[in-house]
């Protein structure tokens, strides 16, 4: 008890007002970057380059700004140009001898976009994005071109390194100019902007706002034949997002055309602008943007597109009678569709400074309003592409039910079922088609084939150790064993006048067990099982042997893999005659390497499978053969031992250098 006591003491709990850090001005970003821009990487220091042409663009959304200038400098730094309005130079009434650039610069939330008086609809929305700039810069400079004046101040890490200079008169120039270089202390000495990623930045945004014209240019020195980027360029594009589409799409083969067309939100709240057309490739994408900023993780103006074209077909499929068109779904309707939005809208609600998901829950409403008479118009007008459209949705709905329908039995309800998330690594595919399960001996061996396999069509299931013997065993012991009632429900076709064939949920199930003798019984156990309880997965060609090496023969750059002694000795007399050769011999699946068993033993490029067959039963040779097969299963698997003894007494003179 005393020791608790001096844990507890003075000296371990001296904890008072000195230790309480008070960060000021820019400090906090500097201190903790991500909280502001996602981090220190590099999508983090692109984000700097979003955060100034943001600030751009919201002037020429304001009417403000005709032209943006985006330039990269041979050594890094970025230039961002604009002929709009200009930051406001003069004395800030709430901090006496500074002046509102100054402000903007160096505060955390300050700007002209909380009011609502400047800037009707504006990307930058906290007051932070420029500010943040500064401070993870190594040098910034800006220069104001307003009332005919040039201004101009330097900064170094958020801080003013002149104060704010008078350069002189301008009288054919305006708007601001920002110049910027990354801080290497936040993002590392080898941070560097990448000219394509600028590029398809300000060819997007010009894409998002026909009215602006976007003037691109980079030094030569910085840009690769790979990057396809032009040292200069002008981005404009009259017919917005629909131009943006047609490039996307490069001529493929579509359903109906491209739908496209713009319209006013409600309550004077903004605008929105849209594409989307159906590929007959079902390749699809959507890209969305609100105020030009982009937002990958979608948010509720997706929401509102969805719901105006899916109510807007179902009410088609309701005018031309078609029943079926009730039960479309926004899966159905725009699951294989390539979709371009943009919308404008006042005081935007996003998760997070890095605004990626739009959370404003109006704009649902509002965009689905504005889209839902524009299509309804579309669909009438022409009735032959409707039609089509119509047909196509139609045709998605009847995938989407069969799919529902085969998942009876579906993998997520089986595993849940199975108890084996941690066991059945399932594979994604929905339905039996090019799917395979393989079965491995033990974790070990488990682990490497998870790792080796093709996710999508390949599932592995671990077996432990020597399954049960079901040849000389009850149907009670059977039902019993974990082992085999796990690989029966992972099948899921049941066993023996219980077996469904349309319910087996692989096409191949692949015995997959080590190149030796004690892979060889545990092969011979698992086809003993199958030939016993499930003939039918046999007789309809269901049920293979993997034939993973045994050998590594390397010499030099060349590596050949030998299934066992007899090919081992081939490869030496016919590969590798005459020289020295490495010979590495797999002690099992569970050492190989995971891109070494994908190689030899999964990849169905490369691998080699052997299928097991039964004889049919249509001849007196087929009937005479099954027989045979009976009697040989019975012999070596059954419950009598003098029979497999008297079998190894007949046999031993054929048998030599086993490997045991």
């Amino acid at each position: 008890m005393s020791d608790l006591f001096q844990n507890l003491s003075p000296k371990n709990t001296d904890y008072t007002a000195k230790d309480i850090e008070v960060l000021e001005g820019l400090e906090p970003v500097r201190k903790r970057p991500g909280m502001y821009i996602g981090g220190t990487d590099d999508k983090a220091l692109h984000h700097l380059v979003a955060e100034v042409l943001d600030n751009a663009m919201d002037e020429a959304v304001a009417g403000h700004a005709s032209f943006i200038d985006l330039e990269l400098a041979a050594d890094g730094a970025v230039t961002v140009r604009d002929n709009g309005r200009g930051i406001p130079v003069d004395p800030h009434p709430k901090y006496p001898g500074k002046s509102a650039l100054e402000v903007i610069l160096t505060t955390l939330h300050s700007g002209g976009k909380f009011g609502g008086d400047a800037y009707k609809v504006s990307g930058g929305l906290h007051g932070v994005g420029i500010s943040v700039v500064n401070a993870l810069s190594e040098e910034t400079v800006i220069e104001v071109a307003r009332d005919k004046q040039l201004w101009r101040q330097r900064y170094s890490r958020g801080l003013p390194q002149t104060a704010l200079e008078l350069v002189g008169p301008v009288p054919n120039r305006r708007g601001t100019t920002v110049r910027f270089k990354a801080d290497p202390e936040i993002f590392g000495p080898r941070a560097r902007f990448k000219p394509a990623t600028l590029y398809r930045m300000a060819r997007s945004k010009a894409y998002l706002f026909r009215g602006v014209r976007i003037r691109w240019s980079c030094d030569p020195l910085l840009l690769s034949d790979s990057d396809a980027v032009p040292a200069k360029e002008e981005l404009h594009f009259p017919n917005g997002v629909q131009d943006f589409l047609e490039s996307a799409l490069k001529g493929r083969p579509t359903v109906t055309g491209i739908y496209a067309g713009q319209g006013t939100l409600a309550d004077d709240m903004g605008s929105v602008e849209w594409a989307v057309c159906w590929p007959e490739d079902q390749e699809a994408f959507f890209s969305s943007y609100v105020n030009t900023i982009p937002t990958p993780e979608g948010g509720t103006h997706e929401n509102g597109l969805r719901n105006a074209l899916t109510k807007g077909l179902r009410s088609f499929a309701d005018l031309a009678k078609v029943k079926k068109g009730g039960d479309l779904t926004a899966e159905d309707v725009m699951g294989g569709a390539c979709v371009m939005l943009s919308l404008f809208i006042r005081e935007p609600q996003f998760q997070g400074q890095t605004k990626e998901r739009l959370a404003s829950a109006e704009a649902t409403r509002l965009v689905e309003q504005a889209l839902r008479d524009h299509f309804d118009h579309w669909l009438t007008a022409a009735p032959d592409v409707a039609n089509q459209l119509l047909t196509h949705a139609l045709e998605r709905m009847d995938e989407r039910l069969r799919k529902k329908q085969s998942k009876e039995m579906s993998r997520k309800t089986a595993t849940k079922r199975l108890r084996l998330p941690g066991k059945l690594a399932d594979c994604s595919r929905s339905i039996a088609t090019g799917t395979e399960l393989f079965l491995v001996e033990g974790d070990s061996a488990g682990g490497s084939a998870k790792q080796a396999r093709n996710r999508e069509i390949q599932a592995v299931l671990p077996l432990r150790g020597k399954i049960l013997n079901v040849a000389s065993a009850s149907l009670d012991k059977l039902r019993a064993n974990q082992e085999l009632t796990d690989l029966v429900e992972a099948l899921g076709c049941g066993i023996r006048d219980h077996y469904e064939a349309d319910k087996l949920r692989y096409e191949k199930v692949i015995i997959m067990t080590d190149a030796d003798v004690d892979g060889a019984h545990i092969a011979s156990l698992l086809m003993t099982f199958f030939y016993r309880e499930m003939p039918r997965l046999i007789e309809d060609g269901h049920l293979y042997l993997a034939m993973p090496p045994l050998y590594r023969l390397s010499t030099g750059t060349k590596s050949i893999y030998a299934r066992d002694d007899a090919h081992k000795d081939a490869l030496l007399k016919k590969e590798f005659k005459g020289k020295k050769v490495d010979i590495s011999r797999f002690k099992g699946l569970g050492e190989m390497p995971p891109s070494q068993l994908k190689e030899t033993t999964m990849n169905p490029a490369s691998r080699t499978l052997l299928r097991v067959v039964l004889p049919g039963k249509k001849t007196e040779e087929d009937r005479e053969i099954a027989l045979a097969t009976a009697s040989l299963v019975e012999q070596l698997m059954g419950r009598k031992p003098e029979l497999r003894f008297q079998f190894i007494q007949q046999n031993a003179q054929f048998a030599g250098d086993l490997d045991i």
